[in-house]
């Protein structure tokens, strides 16, 4: 199947650059470009693309006004086109607390060394947020109408926000597990995400209370640039404090710790909770900062019981480490597909057999809750 995309920029260059990486894909096709948001709304409603790409500063109509616009009107994919400076990374989380799934670098590497890689990485985003559960309905059966009443005319699939499920919907096993031990109690929270993962935690973290009792670890896969101004955002949204994690600082209760880009976080045992260690470490990693690479270093040195939980994402990062967490007691648990902005990282883990529950994202935070008995 092809999959059609609308590419937004006010840049020449950056339209034809874009155009030129998709296409060299057989499975991807650019209906149309646009070069600024008014422009992007008519084309949206001639082309009905299944993506767009959208860049945010454009003269007429920027591109947040224009996501707006896109989700009240055309409910469809989006993936922003973001520069990586501080201003951009403000802008970009916006973007994604709007309904954006993803963003991709904006940078002058479109014409370096660098660019089989950002080639994979745009084409790949693309695929799996044009097939995101989010913008899918389930295929539900027609009524029929009444008898000599007159057949409706028929009108266009349109591609709209999917409801969570049912709690009760008959189907099974839709989750793995019923609940979440309560026995023994965490004395360490883990979570690791990627791509869908900012909204979320901004969706998770500000219902957990002020009062939580344990440190909390957080790998989301980000840049460098964005890790801090994620943090600062979730604080002001949260009762508990949440930072940018740093070398050596021991850990607390009721402390969200997020990994910084570009540098793996690790468990260290000192201290009386233990603390935070950042090493370049392994440099062989897929992603850096690695779920993995935290993962496992909890399983390797921390003494005490763990819950750790896979958010949506792409790849696998997370499953081997949460694996090894689970052969030590910890608890663990994952988004269900049907919330999952992607659904991969969490099925890594449900395939390996070591998530003891998969729940939508909108009931994670009561399990938490009753986990931690707050």
């Amino acid at each position: 199947m092809t999959i059609r995309i609308l590419v937004v920029d006010d840049s020449p260059f950056m339209r034809k650059s874009l155009q030129k990486m998709l296409e060299e894909a057989p499975d991807l096709r650019v209906v149309a470009t646009a070069r600024d948001g008014i422009d992007a709304l008519e084309k949206i409603a001639e082309h009905k693309p299944d993506l767009v790409t959208l860049d945010i500063e454009m003269p007429r109509m920027d591109g947040l006004t224009c996501l707006k616009r896109i989700m009240a009107e055309f409910p469809l994919p989006v993936l922003m086109v973001s520069s990586l400076t501080q201003e951009g990374a403000q802008s970009t989380l916006d973007a994604l607390s709007l309904g954006a799934l993803d963003f991709i670098p904006k940078e002058s590497g479109y014409a370096s060394a660098s660019i089989m890689q950002i080639q994979h990485d745009l084409q790949e985003k693309v695929r799996r947020l044009a097939s995101s559960p989010r913008f899918h309905r389930l295929p539900q059966a027609p009524h029929a109408p009444p008898a000599g009443a007159p057949q409706p005319a028929t009108a266009p699939p349109s591609v709209t926000p999917t409801p969570p499920r049912p709690a009760t919907t008959p189907k099974a096993p839709l989750h793995p597990g019923t609940g979440l031990a309560s026995s023994p109690q965490a004395e360490l929270l883990l979570i690791g995400s990627s791509t869908g993962g900012p909204k979320a935690l901004q969706d998770i973290l500000p219902t957990l209370p002020a009062n939580l009792p344990v440190p909390c670890l957080i790998v989301q896969h980000m840049p460098s640039t964005f890790t801090k101004p994620f943090a600062d955002r979730l604080d002001g949204l949260c009762q508990v404090h949440v930072k940018e994690a740093e070398q050596g600082e021991p850990l607390k209760a009721g402390t969200v710790y997020i990994a910084p880009g570009g540098i793996h976080m690790t468990y260290g045992a000192r201290g009386p909770k233990g603390c935070i260690e950042l090493s370049p470490e392994p440099v062989s990693s897929l992603h850096r900062p690695s779920v993995d690479v935290l993962f496992l270093s909890v399983a390797e040195l921390f003494r005490g019981q763990v819950l750790a939980g896979i958010l949506t994402g792409m790849g696998s990062d997370g499953a081997k480490g949460m694996e090894q967490l689970k052969k030590k007691g910890a608890h663990t648990l994952a988004e269900a597909e049907e919330s999952c902005v992607v659904y991969g990282m969490p099925r890594a883990a449900v395939e390996r057999g070591c998530v003891d529950l998969a729940a939508p994202l909108g009931e994670i935070p009561g399990h938490l809750r009753r986990h931690f008995r707050v």
